[in-house]
């Protein structure tokens, strides 16, 4: 297996506590705490992913 390659959004502080990493796979999406690099991942489908974002962009609005 490929070693996934996490990247963090540019909305996230380098020195705040809120913090996700995000890789993508063929497969999936994965998801985790940038402050736990070891610990649990949440991995989504793509579609499911994409679904997620639109919702966030959606609830961003006033």
């Amino acid at each position: 297996m490929t070693a996934l390659e996490w990247c963090k959004s540019s909305y996230s502080g380098n020195d705040g506590p809120e913090c996700v990493e995000v890789a993508i796979s063929p497969a999936a999406i994965h998801i985790r705490d940038s402050k736990n690099k070891d610990g649990a991942r949440l991995t989504v489908s793509g579609g499911t992913w994409t679904e997620f974002l639109a919702f966030a962009q959606r609830a961003s609005q006033p």
